[in-house]
């Protein structure tokens, strides 16, 4: 496959409980509208039939703008929408098994934490890989301590497997994970958490284009 991240600078995801009272169809379709390209539905405690009608909501909405949509975890769910592919964890269903599942045309990316997990991925086939969380975060509730910077920079030295960076990542240090080899980064609270996210995806990708230019000159 083809890298699923290529052109994607900004990786969206959903949180309802962070989005200020507003719905996942609202911040994802603001999300769209401000040019992100690719959302994942990241909603673990939604029932069942609740995430189904929501994803076959937002397919819809990605679908007529062009964007990839991703679904966390849920291959069932995925399938059922006809998502792009799926985002899984270490604990989750493995690789193969999902890509036997799902069929060689969908996207599957897998969270990583560190070198041994990295090169188990691209043994796996996996399409992508996060890599994270670089800072501390406590969007998500069973989290692994922060990797640092460092283990971004192996990625970025030793692989060629595409990859996104997540996990703590703000506006002020969006520019360090830039430096470091980033050209795709994913924030939850960052954005849907804002109560302007057209301007706040401004301001993001403006902070990226800057560390661009510095490293470039």
């Amino acid at each position: 496959m083809n890298n699923p991240l290529r052109d994607i600078d900004l990786y969206g995801l959903t949180s309802e409980e962070h989005s200020l009272g507003r719905t996942n169809l609202e911040v994802v379709r603001t999300m769209l509208d401000a040019g992100i390209r690719l959302i994942q539905y990241r909603e673990k405690d939604k029932p069942g039939r609740t995430k189904l009608e929501e994803c076959t909501a937002i397919r819809e909405l990605t679908r007529q703008t062009g964007a990839l949509f991703l679904v966390n975890d849920d291959v069932a769910v995925a399938q059922a929408v006809g998502a792009d592919g799926v985002h899984v964890g270490q604990d989750d269903l493995p690789v193969p098994v999902v890509r036997r599942l799902l069929g060689p045309g969908k996207i599957i990316g897998l969270s990583t934490h560190c070198p041994d997990e990295a090169r188990a991925a691209v043994q796996a086939g996996a399409d992508y890989i996060g890599v994270g969380p670089i800072f501390a975060t406590k969007t998500k509730k069973d989290v692994c301590a922060p990797v640092g910077l460092e283990y971004l920079e192996w990625v970025t030295a030793n692989l060629s497997i595409p990859f996104v960076a997540i996990g703590g990542i703000k506006e002020h240090n969006i520019g360090e994970v830039v430096q470091r080899g980033a050209s795709c980064v994913a924030m939850i609270t960052e954005i849907v958490a804002k109560p302007d996210i057209p301007a706040q995806i401004q301001a993001l990708r403006k902070a990226m284009q800057q560390k661009i230019k510095e490293t470039q000159s």
